[in-house]
This record gives structure tokens, sequence and C-alpha cells, in this order.
């Protein structure tokens, strides 16, 4: 396996300036032990391989990822002067080989499970580069785990799926299996230049004007805490996971295409009826991100392109769950068409943020994401890859989030919904997230078993 990896001395260190994603990135800076530059701000995920892997061959596939794509081997200089990005020359990723002989198929899915929790309850460094670490368990001859960890300022969760795509391909091309050439992968460095550029046009202004009036007035959803943040525990993220049914989940897909929206449409409306209910506030601002990735170019491209996009829907006299939907789908095509880096909405209403610096209060981010290049039993050369997708154990240790808590749902082929609240378990009790959990789920299926039937918005009554 490769040693700790450094920087390569050889070549040049490239600086460029950062993107506007990775200046939001810098807003919540903690220093190098907390925040988004601290060692716990990671994207974890896991893909099942079927077919004998050749280890060898595996590292200089990832060894290749990082030099196709310069983001995993980008440092964000802070601190005095001017931030920018030094983009260093490739160096060896980090590859831990272990081995489970003898497990039976029930064992070997716990060990799969297991493996991912325990790298995602781990730490990588944003200091040391590459930005990307692996763990390869293998059970036998033919049936291994692959997890991998990227720093969350190199990479967002499209990326990912970019990366073991990339991987695959170059390792079955190195085992001497011919594919179709990858598409071109364009250096993050020149999405930035291509951000900063596209925020002096004159066409901007159209944008700006309608993120202006459509949050005056406005402010982010927050929810309370259960301890103040003035309380100083050290800051840390668990994670709470949950399902929702197959039925459930089919009636609301259904009611989703009967009215021209997505699935996320419908789950966002019970959403903002529950966070009405709970505030007896009906204008709701609730904040999701948004793939950060309008321009097709940089669709092949690994980086944080993530933004922070805030979806304000008023549900006032909304007579029924049904007109609820539509108000969000209207809401959220909206955003998505004026979709511009965070900090220039931020610009446009600057009291929009204050409700998330109470001291006994924080936010909440609600997405479901979706993500191209899913690998399902996937032959890809003589390796069979399946993304790891049903985690159902909470742990009491995850990747970090700054200030708050962050729902994360996804559609599973299997047709239920698998879900994960990362939270931050210095302000919130478990006990408190599980029965916001459940809240939303009678809502739910209040809500999509009688779509027609008249909107109760009142507080509810404990």
């Amino acid at each position: 396996m490769s040693p700790d990896a450094k920087p390569s001395s050889d070549g040049p260190v490239i600086r460029r300036p950062l993107s506007f994603n990775q200046e939001f990135l810098c807003g919540f800076d903690r220093g190098d032990e907390e925040g988004p530059f601290g060692p716990r701000f990671h994207i974890v995920h896991g893909w099942r391989l079927r077919g004998k892997v050749d280890v060898e061959t595996l590292q200089l596939a990832l060894d290749d990822v990082v030099v196709r794509h310069e983001a995993l081997r980008t440092a964000i200089v802070r601190g005095e002067g001017e931030r920018h990005q030094e983009i260093h020359p490739a160096a060896p990723v980090r590859l831990e080989l272990r081995e489970l002989a003898g497990a039976d198929s029930a064992a070997r899915d716990r060990a799969v499970e297991e493996l991912i929790t325990e790298v995602e309850s781990g730490t990588i460094s944003a200091r040391r580069l590459p930005l990307i670490q692996g763990t390869l368990l293998r059970f036998d001859e033919e049936d291994a785990v692959l997890a991998l960890v990227v720093h969350h300022t190199a990479a967002d969760g499209w990326s990912v799926r970019l990366i073991i795509r990339d991987l695959a391909v170059r390792y079955a091309e190195r085992r001497g299996h011919r594919q179709p050439e990858l598409p071109t992968a364009l250096p993050y460095r020149e999405f930035a230049a291509w951000q900063r550029e596209f925020a002096a046009d004159p066409a901007l202004e159209g944008a700006r004007a309608f993120w202006r009036k459509q949050l005056a007035g406005a402010r982010i959803l927050s929810v309370p805490t259960d301890r103040p943040k003035s309380t100083g525990l050290p800051e840390s993220t668990a994670v709470h996971r949950f399902t929702v049914d197959a039925e459930l989940t089919a009636r609301a897909v259904e009611i989703a295409q009967a009215l021209r929206s997505t699935p996320f449409m419908v789950l966002l409306g019970a959403f903002a009826v529950m966070v009405a209910r709970d505030t007896g506030n009906p204008d709701v601002v609730v904040p999701t991100f948004s793939p950060g990735r309008g321009e097709d170019r940089f669709h092949h491209t690994v980086g944080p392109f993530f933004n922070f996009l805030p979806l304000r829907t008023d549900l006032s006299g909304a007579r029924d769950f049904a007109e609820v939907v539509t108000r969000i789908r209207t809401t959220s095509l909206e955003a998505y068409a004026h979709d511009i880096p965070f900090g220039q909405i931020l610009a446009q209403a600057p009291e929009l943020m204050l409700p998330t610096l109470e001291d006994g209060r924080a936010a909440c981010v609600f997405q479901v994401f979706p993500f191209p290049f899913l690998l399902d039993a996937e032959l890809i050369g003589d390796l069979e890859y399946t993304e790891v997708r049903r985690r159902l154990t909470s742990q009491p240790v995850g990747s970090d989030v700054p200030n708050g808590a962050l729902w994360t749902l996804n559609l599973d082929p299997a047709g239920d919904v698998v879900a994960g609240i990362q939270y931050n378990s210095n302000l919130y009790d478990e006990r408190s997230v599980a029965e916001q959990v459940d809240r939303f789920r009678a809502v739910l299926r209040e809500l999509v078993g009688a779509p027609d039937a008249p909107l109760e918005l009142r507080p509810e009554r404990s």
C-alpha cells in the first residue's frame, strides 16, 4: 500500500483564485480542527465489488483519478492575505487493504455497513494531499467492498459518483479491457474563472432582481436547539437514519406525477407544512442545495459545486396539499432558473440568515438529491460495481455539518426512501431529531393519503 502521501515536488504548484463555492466554505472557517476545513468535513461512499480485485491495479487507477481531477490535489490557502487555491502535482492515494475471510453472507453485509460507518466516523486532513483515501475490505477472491472518503472541500455528492465511474474505467483499461473514452473533465479552476467572469455579466442582474423580490422580508428556517450554542460544548455531528416505507413513497411519487412535479417537491411540501404547523408561520423558507452545475461543460468535473439555495413558499390560503405542491413546484423551478452563488443571493437579502445566529436556534437544510452515474450491479471490465445505498444504522459520529441539521432523502430502487439527518449533537439530542422524523412521516402520510382534503396549518398542540 502507498505510504501517507504528501504533494509531489515534481512539477509546479499553480495558484488560482477561489471559486464562489470555496469562498462560501471559507465563511464558516473555524480552523483546522472544526468546520469546513476540519478533518470530519468529508463525504463517504462505498461500493460492493464482485470479481477478483487486483490491488496494485486499483492503486494505480486511484492515482489516475487524482491526475484527472485536480480538485483532489488542491489546497485552499486561508489566513493572512488573499485566500486562494493551490493546485499541486499528483501524489499517490492512501489505500488500506483489509481481509475478512470465512464470513457468511449476513456477516458480510453487516461488515460492509460497519466499514463505511467506521470510515465516516474517522478523519481526513484538508492539509494532506490528495484529499481522497480508500479502504478495501476483501471477503474472498470474488467479493469485496471499497470505501472512499473525500474531503468535502474537494468534492460534492455528484463528484463522488464521477470518481467511482472514472476509477472503474481506468481500472478496466489497466486490466486490458477496452472502454469507451471518458468525457472531457475540465479542471475545477476553469469553473472558478467562469464563475467570476459570469458574475460581471450584466445579464446576471435579472437573477439578482429576482432574489431581491423573492426574499424581501424573508427569514431562513431555523430550529430551536436543545442546548444553546453559548454552552460551548465541542462541535460534533451525529447521524440519525430512517426510512419512509414503500407504500407511502409510492403514493408520494404518484402525486408528483399527477401534479407534474418531482418526488422532491412532494416531500418538501410535506416538510413545509410540518414547519408551518410547528411555527405558526405559513411563510416558509427552507434551504436546500442545488447541484450548482448549470453549465453542461462542467458536468464531468470533480469539485465543490454545491450551492446553498433558499426556497421560499407562502402557504397562506392553500386549499389542500395539492395546491401546496403546486406552489412548491413554482418556487423550486424559479429558484433553480435563477441559481447563482449563495453569496450573491445573500447580498440581495442581508437579513435572511439572522435567525440562525440566535443562541438557541440553528439552521435546518432539506434535500432530496438526484445523482447521475449510479452503479448498480454494473459490469465494467472484469469487476461488477454496486453502490451501497441502504445504510440504516444511526451513528454518534459522522461527517460534519456546520450549525444545525441536514436532512438528506434518497429514493431507493427498492421502492422506499432511505434517509438520514446529520445534526450537531452538541446542540440537539437524538430523541428530538427522532421525534421530528416521526412528525414528518405522520404529516406526509396524512397529506399524500388525502391530497385534496382541506388543509390545516394551525400550530399543532402537544
